[in-house]
């Protein structure tokens, strides 16, 4: 659940990082108007590159469906994704205050408090442009 849409990651497409038979990461997506969305990303293993790896084989697939730029939704609490991101090229590009309360009317598990003890209460868009392959 994302910015009011509702998304089944079992059926979207994705990447998956392997080492000898074991998973290390997984990515779905979906496109739509151009863009590339991240629906989901778990690099089970923080800081062996993975989930960089999860990101720029996201953003060969934008370039190659010719899609002009890769979002993604996260929430306020999450600073290590809203950094980690950053880091790869991503802008915040909005900001929509309370929406999680909304998100819950749908999906009540969504937890009241999240990473270091921050109320989980708004969603952040990041984006970052990609040109098309020609």
């Amino acid at each position: 659940m994302a910015h009011g849409e509702v998304f089944f990651p079992a059926s979207l497409p994705g990447f998956l990082v392997e080492k000898q038979g074991h998973v290390l990461g997984l990515l779905t997506y979906a496109v739509a108007n151009n863009q590339l969305e991240i629906v989901t990303i778990d690099a089970l293993r923080r800081g062996r590159g993975v989930g960089t790896a999860l990101v720029d084989a996201a953003v060969r697939q934008a370039r190659t469906l010719g899609c002009t730029r890769v979002r993604l939704t996260t929430t306020n609490d999450n600073l290590d994704a809203i950094r980690f991101y950053q880091r790869r090229g991503f802008k915040l590009s909005a900001l929509r205050p309370d929406a999680v309360r909304e998100a819950r009317k749908l999906k009540p598990e969504i937890p009241a408090v999240g990473d270091y003890g921050i109320p989980i209460t708004d969603e952040l868009d990041l984006e970052r442009w990609v040109a098309p392959r020609q």
